[in-house]
């Protein structure tokens, strides 16, 4: 096929050719007039914006025996080679499709062999950030002991993707997005070439559509040549890219700044039926209003010329709608685009989109703002902004004479009555939760919770799992568990969660096939709460071996007594005042080799003749229970 594209018969080749990039043109070029030339480089940046190109052009410098001032002389037969792709010594090599781990090894064990033709050989890995892991440390390898008269340039659109490892072995260009004036100067040099005739409106069109890359810029501008038989007009860029004409966006911008609704939606509809793209005139439209919002502030700091616009143009639209107003325009613009993305009825957002913008009013309730300040009046005073400083001014001074009145008949300003401190609600810690679980728990089931903790996080959301950070499960029998914050707020949190206790319970049951209680306790009250336990049995081996009558025949003890209203941790903390009737003892766990069955709270049966440390030590473990001195 004879016809090729634009971007392919004008592709750079020489670094002066290169649109928009002086920088980095700049450092190769000193490099290779210095000889200081690495042994590996990474091009970095948006698409279409010169990273092959510059690879290319690179390798050709570094090899033409010719150069001059850095640049290629393109004459030569390395030179011509490259350029035709012929040269086996510059290997150009597409990481998308040849991201294994054996195409890197295959280009190891190549790299190691010298050059045919040219100086250097040169490997060209385009999008590396497409290598597989292994790949890159196949990669790694030879980056770090690079061989002789070898050069890597890697290009990539994600550089965050790529390894820190490979990044700190190589010399990082950062190619920059090209500027709407670069694209529609290097069209316009393009088709004055070509001698083809053109609207320099048009070219600024598809300059703002090609979103600063070059390739895409000239594959647009081919499409309207095509479609306008070889010439380039306003209308067909506009019909191409799915822009929308500057009048026709003028025009809407004013209904909605006078917030004509009915108007606004009629111009609306007139855009659709012409086939308009929804998000291009999004675009559109935040670009508009982003250059009235600059000339507002300073006609200088945008290009009138560009905008397709006229001064009167830009004069009429600074008066219409205050800067105010403009931010918030561009705030639903922004959030529009968002939910538009993934709809297949735009035309029903943006309708729902003029309305809402018809209704932002400016903060002060005025929908006009004075004109931006030409040059020729920029010393003027604002009359509007003197009225405002003389009536604060006149504030002030009232102010002050009430305030001498004050202070002449003894009176001062009334103090404000001191706000009451908000009281810290108690933490409540419910022993009837928590003592039938002491009754039943053996080190076998809180092992078994302890295991399977990190799973049961795994089944909560992330702000539960969050709150359950600084947490940890201290008791546990085969129907509950007893769970330990490091925190008392978030104790109290924790306990008012009822969907964090569901979803705690739920996931237990689901990991566990059984269901399970879970009590909340504060830290720092636990060892108190343990102590109290343990001296309830004590107390109660005590009576016994002291030959005094059991109380097994009291319907209730003083452990379920206590279970049957909840307590403040202060008052859990206070030992148990002793009953007539002593309370029944939990069944003594079995130590190591025994059963591991626990014995029903609610039927426990005394200990006799054991000693209680014992017992405790056999009820928590010797981890846990520890004898003091007093």
């Amino acid at each position: 096929m004879s016809y090729q594209a634009l971007y392919r018969v004008w592709r750079p080749q020489r670094f002066d050719e290169l649109v928009g990039q002086q920088i980095v043109t700049q450092t190769l070029k000193n490099a290779i007039i210095t000889n200081q030339i690495s042994h590996a480089y990474l091009f970095a940046g948006p698409r279409g914006t010169g990273k092959t190109s510059a690879a290319k052009i690179f390798a050709k410098a570094v090899n033409c025996h010719h150069s001059k001032d850095g640049e290629p002389c393109n004459q030569c037969e390395i030179c011509q080679a490259i350029t035709k792709g012929q040269l086996n010594d510059v290997i150009e090599i597409d990481a998308a499709s040849n991201n294994g781990v054996e195409e890197i090894r295959d280009i190891r064990d190549k790299a190691k062999y010298a050059p045919t033709q040219a100086d250097y050989k040169v490997y060209i890995i385009d999008e590396v950030h497409m290598l597989s892991t292994g790949a890159f440390n196949a990669l790694l390898k030879t980056l770090e002991e690079p061989p002789a008269n070898v050069i890597f340039i890697l290009a990539t659109t994600e550089p965050h993707k790529i390894p820190l490892t490979i990044i700190s072995r190589v010399q990082r260009f950062d190619f920059r997005r090209i500027s709407t004036q670069d694209a529609f100067d290097r069209m316009k040099y393009i088709l004055d070439q070509k001698k083809v005739d053109y609207e320099e409106k048009a070219l600024w069109v598809i300059a703002n559509a090609a979103e600063g890359g070059m390739r895409d810029a000239l594959s647009i501008l081919d499409q309207v040549l095509s479609f306008s038989d070889n010439e380039v007009k306003l209308d067909d860029a506009l019909l191409v890219t799915g822009s929308v004409t500057k009048q026709l966006l003028k025009k809407y911008f004013l209904e909605l700044a006078h917030h004509e609704s009915a108007k606004a939606l009629d111009t609306m509809k007139d855009i659709l039926g012409e086939g308009k793209d929804g998000q291009r005139f999004i675009e559109d439209l935040i670009s508009f209003i982003r250059d009235v919002l600059l000339y507002q502030e300073s006609p200088d700091l945008i290009s009138v010329a560009s905008t397709g616009l006229k001064d009167e143009d830009f004069r009429e639209l600074s008066t219409a709608v205050a800067a105010t107003s403009l931010y918030q325009m561009i705030d639903e613009l922004n959030d529009i685009q968002e939910e538009m993305r993934f709809t297949t009825h735009p035309d029903v957002y943006l309708e729902v989109l003029t309305v809402k913008l018809c209704q932002i009013k400016d903060k002060t309730g005025k929908t006009n703002v004075q004109p931006a300040p030409q040059q020729a009046s920029a010393a003027q005073p604002d009359l509007a902004a003197n009225t405002t400083i003389k009536q604060l001014q006149q504030e002030i001074q009232q102010l002050q004479k009430t305030v001498q009145q004050l202070k002449a008949n003894g009176g001062g300003v009334a103090k404000k009555p001191a706000q009451p401190r908000v009281q810290q609600r108690k933490v409540q810690v419910n022993l009837g939760q928590i003592y039938p679980v002491l009754g039943a728990a053996t080190r076998k089931d809180l092992v078994n919770i302890q295991d399977l903790w990190g799973d049961m996080l795994n089944h909560l959301t992330v702000p539960q799992r969050s709150l359950l950070h600084v947490s940890k499960p201290v008791a546990a029998s085969a129907t509950g568990v007893i769970v330990a914050f490091n925190y008392a707020f978030l104790f109290q949190e924790a306990t008012t969660d009822d969907n964090l206790i569901a979803a705690m319970e739920g996931a237990l049951q689901q990991l566990m096939g059984a269901e399970h209680k879970v009590v909340f306790v504060p830290k720092d009250k636990w060892p108190q709460i343990r102590k109290n336990y343990i001296k309830e049995h004590g107390l109660d081996h005590r009576n016994q071996t002291a030959g005094k009558p059991s109380s097994a025949s009291q319907p209730e003890s003083a452990a379920s007594q206590a279970s049957s209203q909840p307590t403040t941790a202060d008052s859990a903390t206070q030992p148990p005042t002793p009953s007539n009737s002593e309370p029944p003892l939990p069944e003594e766990p079995p130590l190591d080799g025994e059963d591991d069955r626990p014995v029903d709270s609610q039927t426990p049966k005394p200990i006799n003749n054991q000693d209680p440390v014992a017992a405790a030590k056999q009820l928590f473990g010797d981890d846990i229970v520890k004898i003091e001195d007093n």
